[in-house]
């Protein structure tokens, strides 16, 4: 049995995925801002340092997995949090963990984007640039600048809308840059992500204002099985990408949302090269 690490543990699709992975005999030591093994704000570059120096102690710098999951929605009032909250938070503890997983011979990653990324169209080619660059202080003032500039009705209901879809868009593109450079790839640390649609979690209700259980056919954007998900269809994929049987995947996004991007860009992938 491995040893994993879960961010977000304390609900949602990571305590579902904490749960998942316990019931299969693996010890998990979860990070939160509550109720976890290390209490630690990955939103700070103080809480990150504290939540890879706390995991290393208690795994004694050997880990087989780890699944970044916090995260915060588009209903959070201060837009510059949301992206130090969603990109940074995930990447700077991946960084810090993945000597770990290199000395577990066969270490996994998969961190959670959202579907967002590709069917909002109010990502900001500035922020996204100033993510991937690792800018935290520009980006995060970026992000205020873009959330200042967004429409009245929106800013009521979803004021970090665009913080949100950039922030999980410049993951999926770390992501897919990182996990290939030798420093992972020829080590043996995979890196996948999953990029899940509308999951009924606390997160999903509290930023789009819809009921526990809300209809389908009403949803703002296409649901194509007619039914919405649950924590536990997200850490179903997690704890996959985390097996030590998947040693040929790394680099992808998984779209775990009902067959909302495909009904919204049914022919945007796969693309011939050049295009």
């Amino acid at each position: 049995m491995g040893t994993y690490v879960v961010t977000g543990s304390a609900s949602g699709m990571g305590a579902a995925s904490a749960d998942r992975l316990r019931a299969a005999g693996h010890r998990v030591i979860g990070v939160d801002l509550r109720d976890a093994d290390v209490i630690a704000d990955l939103g700070t570059g103080a809480g990150r340092r504290h939540a890879v120096e706390e995991v290393l102690r208690l795994t004694d710098g050997t880990l087989d997995g780890v699944a970044a999951v916090a995260g915060v929605g588009p209903n959070m009032r201060d837009a510059s949090a949301v992206v130090s909250i969603n990109y940074h938070g995930p990447v700077a503890l991946l960084e810090g963990l993945r000597p770990a997983l290199e000395r577990s011979g066969a270490g996994r990653a998969v961190v959670i984007s959202s579907n967002s990324a590709s069917t909002v169209p109010l990502t900001d080619d500035v922020l996204l640039g100033l993510l991937l660059d690792g800018e935290e202080s520009a980006a995060r003032d970026q992000a205020a600048k873009a959330q200042s500039a967004l429409p009245a009705a929106l800013v009521r209901t979803a004021p970090s809308i665009s913080a949100y879809a950039t922030s999980k868009l410049a993951l999926a593109r770390w992501v897919r840059r990182t996990a290939v450079t030798p420093q992972w790839a020829r080590r043996g640390v995979l890196l996948n992500a999953i990029a899940p649609g509308a999951v009924i979690t606390p997160l999903m209700t509290g930023s789009t204002e819809v009921t526990a259980t809300p209809d389908p056919d009403s949803f703002p954007t296409p649901m194509p099985l007619g039914i919405f998900g649950q924590p536990e269809d997200i850490a179903f994929w997690v704890e996959q990408f985390l097996r030590p049987e998947a040693r040929f995947t790394t680099g992808s996004i998984l779209y775990v949302d009902g067959g909302t991007d495909a009904a919204m860009r049914t022919d945007a992938q796969p693309a011939a090269m050049g295009r």
